[in-house]
């Protein structure tokens, strides 16, 4: 890598993020239920004296945590994912860009666009060879220790045990967090698939490797 591919892997994790944002925004505007780590966080919240934003902190701690006991790098697309993707949510959840829908059938058609909308997001920003949040590169570093399974089924894993650690401490399961926790890898795997992406075979470059690059150019 150079200065210039650098910056440019920087604009793609941003838009891939856009994209996943919409796509989040997507599954909220469905209103059917709330997702599996938002489970997690609000059963975390009512069974402690946190509020939810603190308890999702906490979270994103802690699996960073775990990120970095199985040696998954933390680069540049690890701070703009911290930086960027909660304000990107939160502006289109502002602008509120698609029209309101009633019903299920339609709120689980919205969840599953929402869903592929967030894998092509993932797809970018974790092809940019920068790092990725924390979430994802825990998907990641349990992807390469369970290197039998598709990638989409690792997902689907991940987010059951979340959503079933959710439950457990009493946080909030609708439909639309079923369809997300199992729906998730389905959508993942198909368009990963299509495209013939793995994240698993991206080789990372951790923030103090980009640092020394920009400095030497």
């Amino acid at each position: 890598m150079n200065r210039r591919t650098i910056i440019l892997g920087w604009l793609k994790i941003i838009f891939g993020l856009l994209v996943f944002s919409l796509g989040v925004h997507l599954t909220i505007r469905a209103d059917l239920g709330v997702a599996p780590w938002d489970c997690l966080g609000m059963g975390i919240a009512g069974r402690t004296s946190l509020n939810y934003g603190i308890a999702m902190t906490v979270t994103s701690v802690m699996i960073l945590v775990i990120d970095l006991i199985m040696k998954e790098k933390i680069g540049f697309g690890t701070v703009i994912d911290a930086l960027c993707t909660g304000n990107f949510v939160q502006f289109f959840n502002d602008i509120d860009p698609f029209p309101k829908t009633e019903g299920v059938i339609t709120g689980i058609i919205i969840i599953l666009a929402g869903l592929a909308l967030m894998a092509i997001g993932q797809y970018f920003y974790m092809s940019s060879g920068q790092c990725c949040g924390p979430r994802d590169a825990l998907l990641v570093g349990l992807g390469k220790r369970m290197k039998t399974l598709p990638i989409g089924a690792v997902q689907m894993i991940l987010w059951g045990t979340v959503l079933l650690a959710g439950w457990m401490l009493g946080g909030p399961v609708g439909i639309g967090t079923l369809v997300s926790t199992f729906g998730s890898g389905v959508v993942m795997q198909m368009i990963y698939g299509m495209i013939h992406f793995d994240p698993r075979s991206v080789v990372h470059q951790g923030i103090l490797e980009t640092a020394a690059l920009l400095q030497r150019d």
